[in-house]
């Protein structure tokens, strides 16, 4: 049994399914931040700094004599 009241009911829920499916698409739209991934490392004076990976050319690790010689340099 239909009433007078279920043509807005249903153009109420219409508009709001219609507005629902805008908002989503236009969230898929935003373009997102890509993550930097960062690399904690000590400087020659002693702070922390972090550096972006991207900008670090060799990937090795170094010898206790190379940090030994690193550390006397600074003085």
């Amino acid at each position: 049994m239909k009433t007078g009241n279920d043509l807005p009911r249903r153009r109420f829920l219409s508009i709001i399914g219609i507005l629902s499916a805008v908002t989503a698409s236009g969230w898929a739209l935003v373009p997102k931040k890509p993550r930097v991934k960062t690399v904690k490392m000590l400087t020659q004076d002693g702070k922390l700094v972090e550096v972006d990976e991207r900008l670090i050319e060799k990937k090795r690790r170094i010898s206790d004599k190379e940090l030994e010689n690193w550390i006397n340099n600074r003085d």
